[in-house]
């Protein structure tokens, strides 16, 4: 008997994997069904015992990875998303896979499969190394998605971060790019001041990879760096000062 808790918003999407799971093996149980990040975290505060947590990613009061900021969550976890840009912040806590929606039964077969296939010691392993992963991310370096790899990335090979459609991308200096799973503001606060500068709204860029300016209308600046960009960035009036110091005493440290 597999003991399985759901955390989802959408009733349909719940009904829909509690009748794929019972499809695959009659004699799952669900043990409950949580609908809010608040919800879920004071659920987990107590003592709950179950074999798998099913986590959409996406909950009407925010998104779920709020949860482990709260409490701790022994229970292997799927998470079930529409959106693939979450994949790195799924790995660093305890899941074992990551179901994109609408996902078919066999997918959902085969990540259960994983989680009998993973004993207690590879359990631990595993979670030793995802804290490992984790902690590798630094104020030197980003981890990042490639494919079905999660990859380091050194800050001195980066060109620039630009955000679109709530979406952030990283690319380097030498023209590769990877989706990022943070904000521009949260990583505002992790870069060096020494190193980036928030031009505007879409764009954090290198020291490394300004290559000349321009003036722009309205006493602006237009910053042109050594490899394209999805947009042209612009420094505003009131931001040129601050941008010129930045540079500045960027390059008294070269």
């Amino acid at each position: 008997m597999r003991r399985v808790i759901i955390v989802e918003d959408e009733t349909a999407a719940a009904v829909n994997l509690r009748s794929m799971l019972q499809n695959i093996d009659p004699e799952t149980v669900v043990v409950d069904t949580l609908e809010s990040v608040e919800e879920a975290v004071a659920y987990f505060s107590n003592s709950v015992e179950a074999d798998v947590v099913f986590m959409d990613i996406h909950l009407a009061d925010g998104d779920s990875f709020r949860i482990f900021d709260s409490v701790d969550i022994n229970i292997p976890i799927i998470f079930t998303t529409a959106y693939d840009e979450y994949a790195l912040q799924a790995f660093k806590v305890n899941s074992i896979d990551y179901l994109l929606k609408p996902f078919k039964e066999e997918e959902l077969r085969r990540a259960l499969d994983k989680l009998e296939r993973l004993t207690t010691a590879e359990r631990s392993a595993a979670e030793r190394k995802v804290r490992e992963v984790a902690a590798a991310e630094s104020l030197n370096t980003l981890l990042v998605r490639y494919k079905d790899k999660i990859i380091p990335v050194a800050m001195a090979d980066v060109a620039f971060f630009y955000t679109f459609a709530e979406r952030v991308t990283l690319t380097t200096l030498t023209g590769e790019s990877y989706p990022v799973d943070k904000t521009l503001e949260a990583l505002s606060q992790q870069l060096t001041t020494e190193e980036f500068f928030r031009a505007n709204r879409q764009f954090i860029v290198s020291r490394r990879a300004v290559k000349d300016i321009a003036v722009w209308f309205g006493s602006r600046l237009a910053l042109n760096l050594t490899l394209e960009t999805p947009e042209r960035i612009i420094i505003s009036k009131a931001r040129v000062p601050e941008f010129k110091q930045w540079l500045q005493s960027a390059h008294r440290t070269v």
